[in-house]
């Protein structure tokens, strides 16, 4: 990301320049702290939300559509870090620069949260801190999964422990559209495009899910769980 985006970005972020949302109340990071008010701001599928390497000046919070964090490798490869979904918080870097990239998945809205501003609540206020807290073990969690999901499961494992994974962030319903491409699930659980498009027609040959057009899906969880568990 150039430094006039980025710098065009920020004046937008800061004078507001964005869709509203019916309420202040909507806009605050937790609904039991609505001193911390967040910027609604919008980006298009494949737009750049930040850089590697950029300053970690926001906080983001996911209100609809979806976003990717990745690293590209020092030979050209693309590591897919983690995937945000509506209601997820991400950009919280323990220093005070960007080691990911982040690019929004779909049409996407966003809150964007000056990253002082909820450092400050968070060392006013014990129970923001504590939210902050649980978000950050619940990340921390996601990802040591992900290590062994990478170094311990098998191709067809990885994608079902994917599948339902994304539908309880998306409601537990077991019928949702996936927002993400094939290229992106491959990235992110370290398969190739190949594998991935084979294990979803062999996990659908097997009646674990069901495709309905596009991105779709329909589990089957129990046999998901099964598959996993075996």
């Amino acid at each position: 990301m150039s430094t006039d985006y980025t710098a065009r970005t920020s004046t937008q972020i800061l004078a507001g320049h964005s869709a509203p949302f019916p309420s202040l109340d909507a806009s605050a990071l937790f609904a039991g702290c609505p001193e911390v008010i967040g910027t609604p701001f919008s980006y298009a599928r494949e737009e750049e939300v930040y850089g590697e390497g950029e300053e970690a000046e926001f906080v983001y919070k996911v209100v609809s559509g979806a976003v990717r964090t990745h690293k590209v490798l020092s030979d050209g490869r693309r590591q897919i870090t983690g995937f945000r979904l509506p209601g997820d918080l991400f950009g919280f870097e323990q220093g005070k620069i960007h080691r990911h990239s982040a690019e929004a998945l779909t049409d996407t809205k966003v809150l964007i949260f000056k990253r002082r501003q909820v450092e400050r609540a968070a060392t006013d206020r014990a129970e923001f801190a504590c939210q902050l807290w649980d978000m950050a073990t619940n990340d921390l969690r996601h990802a040591q999964d992900h290590m062994l999901l990478l170094g311990r499961r098998s191709a067809a494992e990885r994608v079902a422990s994917f599948l339902i994974d994304v539908d309880a962030r998306l409601g537990g319903t077991g019928t949702f559209a996936l927002p993400m491409t094939r290229r992106d699930i491959a990235d992110f659980l370290g398969l190739t495009i190949e594998t991935v498009s084979r294990t979803l027609s062999q996990l659908e040959e097997d009646g674990a899910l069901q495709r309905v057009g596009g991105r779709q899906v329909s589990l089957r969880r129990a046999r998901l769980h099964r598959m996993i568990e075996d």
